[in-house]
């Protein structure tokens, strides 16, 4: 599962090929790239769905006829259980953590990953092809190479591989992003480009023509990439452990990153709700390798050593459920699959015990004895209690055998318990059920706990119910988020020929290049140069032949005869006008004009209801219309509608019509599993 298998046989080790770039396999038969294209089917499949309900619903509306109401009802209640079907299967490959594991023989308890965002294809060649002849005053069909090679990168970011390489690649196309957005994305004018983007939890596509969308979703696949990794590293080795560890600490940084830099991204799964409790279940994945790592080497039978552990699993425990008090609020659990609240709660009962198992063992197999240090001791089981049985101190816990006895009995009483319930709530979830490695760990501990409350056990005594006091959580090695610094490489800007950004950018205008023909008098060209790239004219003197022939003070020289000289120095400028002759040499130069007032680009996507946009914009989205001139954006207001132009004015979405939601048939009212139309609100998203 690990290699990747070519079609020719031959294995990948990450390395380029001639057809696919570094990073990326687009033919990989793992189990991993099986799952992730069915989720891009399914995907296709619950759009068509949505496409059929918005137009059920949309007739609906229109008509009067109760014979068509009828049939449209009927309609409705096929196509929201064909979504409900759908959803029950993704949420299936959401809870596939099998496939994401280690392929070494392991007795570790699975992890969970996240999955890839799927995204549709984007043709940028006619809407860049256009700008660069409208904008740049360019021949757009110049730029094709460069244009298909950030094609060619976006399609690779699809299927990329699941190592470091495919990380790089995320990454270099992110750094990409913030070039192409100051070349081609103006705040004036809008591109016709659609970033459509699939939520990984629901299905719901989000579409969008700024960049924001894209940045977001290639963040949230570079943390999903960094949590396949964690998950697939050995962890019976010290190094599997390290790398498991650096992997989820810098896929909750990632996390981070995009919840505080993108606080608005319209799609659920990167909803600031969503994203804190994804960056908790990172961390608390972290600290559970950290306990690991601390086990691996073997936990000494010593009074001290297993307080410690006890404590390290305590802090795993309360990290869990965390998250999984996290995961059951609304409205997330609607949308975080059963498998994952599960196994959090499964994990946070599972760590408890192992803490009491570990404090009981402490108690009952190490009576003080003469050689012990019974300050140090002391000390140890004080900090291990928040609070102790009314009337006893940890240092009569220490001497008395009996108080020592009670209280040890008493935590593995607690282990025992807490195994079962954790047996209990692994058998309520069928996902849960069918990883057998799981549920072998969990029976193993149960055992283990049971033998160790036979042994201590006496018949003849009577039934002590004496509650053992909670485990204080401490960990030494505390789990952090760390951002990587992949996520922002240095790139050569595939359109760099277009001049310095600082100049040539699409915020800024300028005149379309003119023809200057300089004749210098006297070896002297009537102006003189400053700057870096592009240089400008300065000091004109208003009567030389170059002022009469139209240059003006401030212009930007781009070409010097048939030299392009947009990135040129004033010394390599002058060192190609030091020997012009009497014919003198032809120059072409921009005039800067002044920009207007940026207005917002029209978003596709925020548009009331939140969830309604989602599916609304998409359908409306017709994939075949690959004519980007013919989308019409925002309708322009007639003649006798001006009194509304105010309000259009300020409106800054893309309005379709939808459904209203207002009434109170049967057939209209949400789904819990399922964001409908009318589900959530701004309010309670964010």
């Amino acid at each position: 599962m690990t290699d990747t298998l070519l079609p020719n046989g031959l294995k990948d080790a990450g390395g380029d090929r001639s057809y696919f770039r570094k990073g990326c396999n687009p033919f990989a038969q793992t189990g991993r790239s099986k799952l992730q294209n069915k989720r891009a089917s399914l995907n296709h499949e619950i759009i068509k769905e949505m496409r059929m309900r918005a137009g059920a619903e949309n007739l609906l509306k229109a008509t009067s006829n109760n014979k068509v109401k009828e049939m449209v009802l009927l309609e409705l209640s096929y196509v929201n259980a064909n979504l409900q079907l759908l959803m029950g299967q993704l949420e299936g490959l959401n809870s596939s953590v099998e496939v994401y594991q280690s392929t070494q023989e392991t007795a570790n308890i699975p992890l969970i990953a996240l999955g890839l965002k799927e995204t549709k294809e984007v043709d940028f060649s006619a809407p860049f092809k256009d700008f660069i002849l409208e904008h740049y005053s360019e021949e757009g069909n110049s730029y094709e190479d460069e244009i298909a090679d950030l094609m060619d990168l976006r399609q690779a970011c699809r299927t990329p591989s699941r190592n470091t390489t495919g990380v790089d690649l995320f990454a270099k196309y992110y750094s990409h992003l913030p070039l192409m957005e100051s070349r081609f994305f103006s705040p004036n004018r809008p591109t016709g480009i659609f970033f459509t983007w699939y939520d990984s939890f629901t299905g719901v596509p989000v579409c969008q023509q700024n960049l924001s969308l894209e940045k977001a979703s290639i963040l949230f696949n570079m943390a999903a990439l960094y949590s396949q990794i964690g998950t697939r590293s050995d962890r019976q080795t010290i190094v599997g452990l390290e790398e498991a560890i650096s992997s989820f600490q810098k896929a909750a940084g990632i996390l981070n990153h995009l919840k505080e830099t993108f606080t608005h991204t319209p799609s659920y799964d990167m909803s600031p709700a969503m994203l804190s409790m994804l960056i908790r279940m990172m961390l608390a994945q972290t600290q559970e390798c950290l306990f690991e790592k601390t086990a691996l080497p073997g936990i000494r039978n010593q009074f001290h050593s297993l307080m410690k552990m006890a404590q390290e699993a305590a802090k795993v425990s309360e990290t869990y459920d965390q998250v999984h008090q996290s995961m059951i609020q609304t409205p997330i659990k609607d949308n975080v699959p059963l498998f994952w609240s599960t196994m959090s709660q499964v994990k946070t009962n599972h760590y408890r015990s192992m803490a009491h198992y570990f404090v009981a063992s402490a108690l009952l197999d190490h009576q003080l004895g003469p050689s012990d240090d019974e300050d140090q001791q002391e000390k140890t089981l004080s900090q291990v209690y928040d609070r102790l049985p009314e009337g006893r101190s940890p240092l009569d816990i220490l001497k008395k055998k009996e108080e020592r006895e009670r209280i040890g009995k008493a935590h593995i009483r607690r282990a025992i318990l807490g195994h079962e319930e954790a047996l209990r709530i692994y058998s309520l979830c069928h996902h849960l059920t069918k990883l057998e490695i799981l549920e072998g760990i969990l029976k193993a501990s149960h055992q283990r706990s049971l033998n160790k409350f036979s042994e201590n056990d006496n018949e003849e005594e009577f039934t002590d119910y004496t509650e053992a006091p909670d485990i204080i959580s401490k960990t030494e090695h505390k789990a952090e988020m760390e951002v990587p610094a992949s996520t922002k490489v240095k790139v050569t800007d595939f359109f760099q020929r277009l001049g310095p950004l600082s100049v040539f950018s699409a915020k800024q205008r300028w005149t379309a290049p003119r023809t200057i023909r300089l004749r210098p008098e006297d070896r002297d060209l009537g102006f003189t140069l400053k700057g870096e790239s592009p240089v400008q004219v300065v000091s004109l003197d208003p009567l030389c032949p170059a002022a009469a022939d139209g240059l003006k003070e401030g212009d930007y020289i781009v070409a010097v005869g048939e030299i392009d000289c947009k990135w040129f120095s004033v010394g390599d400028v002058m060192r190609l006008l030091k020997d012009v002759d009497e014919e003198g040499i032809d120059i072409q130069v921009v005039s800067m004009m002044d920009s207007n007032p940026a207005v917002p680009t029209k978003s596709a996507t925020f548009s009331g209801n939140l969830p309604k946009t989602y599916s609304m914009i998409c359908l409306a989205y017709d994939d075949e219309d690959k004519n980007s001139k013919s989308r019409k954006v925002v309708k322009k207001s007639s003649f006798l509608s001006w009194g509304l132009k105010n309000r259009l004015k300020s409106a800054s979405t893309l309005s379709l019509p939808t459904a209203d939601n207002s009434g109170g048939a049967p057939w209209n009212k949400p789904c819990p599993t399922f964001p409908s139309s009318s589900s959530y609100n701004d309010s309670v998203l964010y």
